[in-house]
C-alpha cells in the first residue's frame, strides 16, 4: 500500500531514519474503537501534565515564566509588547480589545483567545472587558443579517466592522471560554450570565436559520450572501465559512474535539449527541488530512481531508500551526484515540529533521519544499504542545525549545504571542477544564 502512495523519487529524497520512522507510524495508523471509560485522561483524573516540570524546571520558575508572559502581552509596553488595550467603558463596565499589531485591526480569533487565557489565569477583569467589547461592537443583532446571532470576525480598533461574516473558530473559543468562566466564577447578570450566553451561541452554531442579506466585506465592499449554521450537519464538521460565497469546506485548525466532548456534556440537551459525534468525526478527520509522512496538514481541507487550494496553494501555513495542538490537547483531556499520539510523533519527526533550532514555518504538505524560513515562535509553541500526545523521547526537546524561546514582541507579537501564551499554559498544566456549576 505504501509503495502505491509515494513515488520512488520522493521516497529516496527523505533521510533514511525519518522515512523509517514515518513508515512505521503509517503502518500503525488505525481506528482505536470506542473505549468504555476515560481512563487516565485529565478529564477523568483532574490531573494535567506539567511538561516543564517533567523536564526539570521548578514550580517557582514555571509560575514566574507564565506570569511574566501574561504581564508582557496584556500589560506591557503599548508600543512594543502588549496586545491588550483598554478602550473606555459603557453601561456594562470596562471595555478592552486584543489587536493584531501587524494589521492594525481586531479579530474574533484574538478576542476569544484573550478570553480563554484570562479565564485560565483567573483574570476576570480582563475577561469581562474583552467580552463586553465583543458584544458591544461585533455582535450582529439584526434578524435579517446573514450573521445574525454571531460576531463579525474583523473590525477596526475603534469597533467599526471591516467584514461582517463569521470566522467559526472565534465562536468556538467564545463558547468554551464562557462555559469555563461559568465554572470558575459563577454566573452574573446580563451579558455576564456566562452559561446562558454560551448555551445560546452554541445552539445557534448548529441551528441558526439560513438568512440571505447584504453584508459589509473586506475588499469588495457590500454584497449579498447567504449564511447559516457554522457546522455542516451531514459531516459533523466545523465550516471554514458559513457564507454562500464559498464552496463548503473546513479548516483543520478549527477542529476542537476536546471542546466538543465538553459540549456533549454541558451544552443544550438536544444537541449533546451531535457534539459527541463531532468529536469522533474530527479525530477521524485529523488522520485523513495530515500528510502520511511529514505530519503536516493543509490550512484548508475538504471534509474527506483532501487539501483545498486557496490563495498561495494547498500548503502548511499559519492557520495550520494550530492543528497539532488541537489533537494533542484532545489526547491529554480525553485519551480516546491513540492515533493522535502517532500524529504528534510523525510531526515532531519531521521538524527534528529540519533542524530543531531553526526550522521554517511554511512548507509544501510533503515537507519537501520550504516556503518561508522564519523560525516562528508560535509554531515552536504549538510543536511543544504536541508533546502532550507524543511518545518519543524527542518530545522533551520540543518542550525545552519553547522554554528557551522569549516572549514574542514587536510586529509579530499578536498571533505568535497568543499561541505562545496558550502553549505555556498547556505545557505547565494550567490550561484546565472548569466545569459549570450544576453540570
Amino acid at each position: 500500500m505504501i509503495a502505491q502512495l509515494f513515488s520512488a523519487r520522493w521516497l529516496r529524497a527523505w533521510p533514511a531514519p525519518v522515512m523509517a520512522s514515518a513508515l512505521l507510524l503509517l503502518a500503525g495508523c488505525r481506528s482505536s474503537g470506542r473505549p468504555d471509560a476515560n481512563g487516565a485522561s485529565a478529564f477523568a483524573t483532574g490531573k494535567y501534565r506539567n511538561l516543564f516540570a517533567e523536564a526539570g524546571h521548578s514550580r517557582k520558575e514555571i509560575r514566574a515564566r507564565v506570569d511574566a508572559a501574561f504581564q508582557q502581552l496584556f500589560h506591557g509596553d503599548p508600543a512594543t509588547q502588549t496586545v491588550y488595550y483598554a478602550a473606555g467603558a459603557n453601561n456594562n463596565g470596562p471595555l478592552a480589545y486584543v489587536t493584531d499589531i501587524k494589521s492594525r485591526d481586531v479579530r474574533t480569533e484574538g478576542l476569544s483567545y484573550g478570553m480563554m487565557i484570562a479565564v485560565q489565569l483567573n483574570r476576570k477583569a480582563e475577561f469581562d472587558a474583552i467580552w463586553n467589547w465583543s458584544k458591544t461592537y461585533l455582535y450582529i443583532e439584526a434578524t435579517n443579517h446573514p450573521s445574525h446571532g454571531f460576531f463579525a470576525w474583523h473590525a477596526t480598533t475603534n469597533g467599526v466592522s471591516i467584514d461582517d461574516l463569521v470566522a467559526p473558530d472565534g465562536e468556538e473559543y467564545y463558547v468554551m471560554a464562557l462555559y469555563f468562566a461559568a465554572g470558575r466564577w459563577g454566573n452574573g447578570r446580563g451579558i455576564y450570565n456566562y452559561r446562558a450566553e454560551a448555551d445560546q451561541l452554541l445552539s445557534r452554531m448548529r441551528h441558526r436559520p439560513v438568512i440571505t442579506g447584504k453584508v459589509r466585506r473586506r475588499g469588495p465592499g457590500q454584497g449579498t450572501v447567504t449564511g447559516g449554521p457554522l457546522f455542516d450537519e451531514e459531516h459533523r464538521m466545523v465550516l471554514f465559512s458559513p457564507s454562500s460565497e464559498r464552496n463548503r469546506f473546513t479548516d483543520p485548525s478549527y477542529h476542537l474535539p476536546a471542546f466538543y466532548e465538553l459540549w456533549s456534556r454541558w451544552g443544550p440537551a438536544e444537541d449533546r449527541q451531535f457534539w459527541a459525534e463531532a468529536a469522533a468525526a474530527s479525530r477521524d478527520f485529523f488522520v485523513r488530512t495530515v500528510h502520511p509522512v511529514s505530519g503536516l496538514n493543509p490550512n484548508y481541507a475538504h471534509f474527506d481531508g483532501t487539501p483545498v487550494n486557496l490563495g498561495r496553494g494547498a500548503i502548511f501555513s499559519y492557520d495550520a500551526f494550530r492543528t497539532a495542538g488541537n489533537w494533542s490537547v484532545d489526547w491529554s483531556w480525553w485519551a480516546r484515540d491513540p492515533r493522535e499520539r502517532e500524529l504528534s510523533d510523525r510531526l515532531q519527526t519531521f521538524f527534528e529533521s529540519q533542524g530543531l533550532a531553526d526550522y521554517g514555518c511554511q512548507f509544501s504538505l510533503d515537507g519537501m519544499r520550504q516556503i518561508e524560513s522564519r523560525h516562528a515562535q508560535g509554531l515552536v509553541a504549538i510543536n511543544a504542545v504536541a508533546s502532550l500526545a507524543a511518545t518519543h523521547p524527542r518530545s522533551k526537546d520540543f518542550v525545552e525549545a519553547l522554554w528557551d524561546t522569549p516572549v514574542p514582541n514587536g510586529i509579530e507579537r499578536y498571533y505568535e504571542g497568543l499561541l505562545y501564551l496558550m502553549a505555556l499554559l498547556h505545557c505547565s498544566g494550567e490550561f484546565r477544564i472548569w466545569t459549570p456549576h450544576g453540570s
